[in-house]
């Protein structure tokens, strides 16, 4: 059967999409001036480095927290950046209170710009014949990959009313390989739908969105600190960098997949792993 071209695509708007007006400096093109960001999980680890970026970015930006209040550290990015910046709490694995939320974001800023789907759990339970019920999988579903869907789900409708739009999954480096010496088939599954569920959306919403994904490695964040320091030790003799990442060092890739300097990217899974899944 051939393959549809853009014009043939139905039910998501006018293809192909007009060429957009691009800024001749490429400063320019990094900067978010003008834009509103929302992260999921920004109040620690990644998603808070992510924020704080697209604050000196000049976004203003909606975090997003469930335990962790977020709201001084939205006020920070409003007295350090002169963005305006407000805290959401929000259970990521509740489809309608995502909706609610989102909703507000919009409600209150007036417009949505660029949406990262980054909350996320990791696998503490060991290898999957000793887990004693499904609980520990289903978790790990409902926040790391049906989160995901639900954020998307809702922020696409915004995304196809205005015509435009970013929209970044934090995936992993997981999705792509399986880690050792730690056992986590479930992470690993849910982490390689969202790089595909990355890659479906791109082309469902190529009318008025793109949607990539990011795939970081192994983070000094506070969500590997339940790990054996013997383990994180073995972890770092497989990466050829021979070190986890500063939260920062993944900013620079959000960044790129936010702003109008990939505006021709879309679809695309970026790993930043220091090397790890390399041979």
């Amino acid at each position: 059967m051939p393959r549809p071209t853009a014009t043939e695509f139905t039910g998501l708007g006018p293809l192909p999409r007009p060429a957009p007006k691009l800024a001749p400096n490429v400063m320019d093109l990094f900067s978010l001036k003008g834009k509103v960001a929302s992260i999921t999980g920004s109040s620690a680890g990644i998603g808070w480095a992510v924020a704080e970026a697209y604050a000196q970015a000049g976004a203003d930006v909606a975090l997003w927290y469930n335990s962790r209040n977020a709201d001084e550290k939205a006020k920070y990015l409003t007295e350090t950046y002169g963005v305006r910046s407000k805290a959401y709490k929000c259970n990521i694995s509740d489809a309608e209170e995502i909706e609610k939320t989102i909703e507000q974001i919009y409600a209150d800023f007036g417009a949505l710009d660029i949406q990262v789907a980054n909350a996320g759990a990791a696998w503490t339970s060991g290898p999957m014949l000793d887990v004693a019920d499904h609980k520990d999988w289903h978790h790990i579903v409902d926040v790391d990959l049906n989160g995901v869907y639900y954020t998307s789900k809702a922020v696409g409708k915004i995304f196809r009313k205005q015509g435009h739009g970013s929209l970044i999954f934090t995936a992993s480096m997981s999705g792509h390989i399986v880690n050792f010496p730690q056992m986590q088939a479930a992470y690993n599954c849910a982490k390689a739908a969202v790089i595909h569920l990355a890659k479906s959306l791109a082309v469902e919403w190529a009318a008025f969105a793109r949607v990539n994904s990011v795939s970081p490695g192994y983070i000094g964040t506070e969500l590997s600190n339940f790990v054996d320091p013997d383990i994180r030790a073995k972890w770092q003799s497989f990466i050829p960098l021979g070190r986890e990442a500063d939260p920062r060092e993944l900013v620079g890739t959000y960044l790129l997949l936010a702003s109008d300097a990939s505006t021709y990217t879309t679809g695309c899974d970026i790993v930043v792993d220091g090397g790890y899944s390399c041979p």
